[in-house]
């Protein structure tokens, strides 16, 4: 027997505090990195050069003997700052793109929905080492690169959304009234599509802090003295068998990072959290 809907609901409530209170002290930790640990992070001392974790240094120093935890806090501020900034455009974006092909349908709506899938084909790193390789590797450059190549799937989930929604009777029974094709977007569809695009939007967040990762690890993400988790890993790769520790520490934040956006957007839209209010 299927288990019912509340039931579901109250699960999901259960179970979505967990990864979004880890996500939430992450963040929070590095916005507050300064009240965290009061190190700072450019400040070198090669008088203790990879000195082990202690009450000075919690998670260590670097080849420099700048402290790691000071790094990581800072490094975090920027990858989800790429981040936030992606998914904001890729949001705006992918929503127009969205909202535009499913109310024109037709010749339009296929135009526009081939193009997302070329785009969707095209690997994403890929197309963002081109991208960077063309317009350099500057924080704006790859903040509109991540949403540039994060909106063809906010286009498609909202489109999908849009067009479910069109089916139920409350927009049936306003364009019966005669109401305007705008407001029936804006006014009608969008709120009730707003949640679905909020669960993309925590995957897509998700997706942009991969990206970032991986254009620093390769040498063309932000450049020195900026410092993301990436770029982290790329420099303490480099030490990865004098000290493992280093590399460890910036991989160990993107995976439960992505790992806590990625269980939110599961449990928020599986659990029916964050699914279309079609009950009206």
């Amino acid at each position: 027997m299927a288990e019912p809907a509340t039931a579901v609901r109250r699960r999901g409530r259960r179970r979505r505090p967990v990864s979004l209170a880890v996500f939430g002290l992450i963040a929070a930790a590095c916005v507050l990195a300064p009240v965290v640990d009061p190190n700072r992070p450019t400040t070198p001392d090669p008088a203790n050069a990879f000195a082990p974790a202690s009450a000075a240094h919690w998670l260590g120093t670097d080849e420099l003997g700048r402290d790691m935890l000071a790094r990581l806090l800072y490094g975090g501020r920027l990858s989800l700052g790429v981040a936030a900034g992606a998914v904001v455009i890729a949001l705006v974006l992918g929503t127009a793109w969205g909202l535009l092909a499913a109310s024109t349908r037709g010749l339009a709506d296929q135009l526009l929905m081939r193009t997302a899938d070329v785009a969707m084909a095209v690997p994403q790193i890929l197309f963002a080492l081109v991208c960077v390789a063309a317009f350099g590797a500057s924080l704006p450059s790859l903040i509109i690169i991540a949403g540039l190549l994060l909106a063809p799937t906010s286009a498609r989930m909202a489109r999908a959304a849009v067009i479910q929604e069109m089916t139920l009777d409350y927009y049936l029974a306003a364009v019966a009234s005669g109401t305007g094709r705008v407001r029936l977007l804006l006014s009608e569809l969008l709120p009730n599509v707003a949640p679905a695009l909020g669960s993309q939007a925590v995957i897509n967040a998700a997706s942009a802090i991969i990206l970032e990762a991986s254009l620093s690890f390769v040498g063309l993400g932000v450049q020195p003295p900026q410092m993301s988790w990436g770029g982290l890993l790329q420099q303490g790769y480099a030490f990865l068998f004098s000290d493992p520790s280093y590399a460890l520490g910036p991989a160990a934040f993107i995976l439960l990072t992505v790992l806590c956006l990625n269980l939110a957007a599961d449990r928020l839209g599986g659990a029916g959290l964050l699914g279309p209010r079609s009950a009206r």
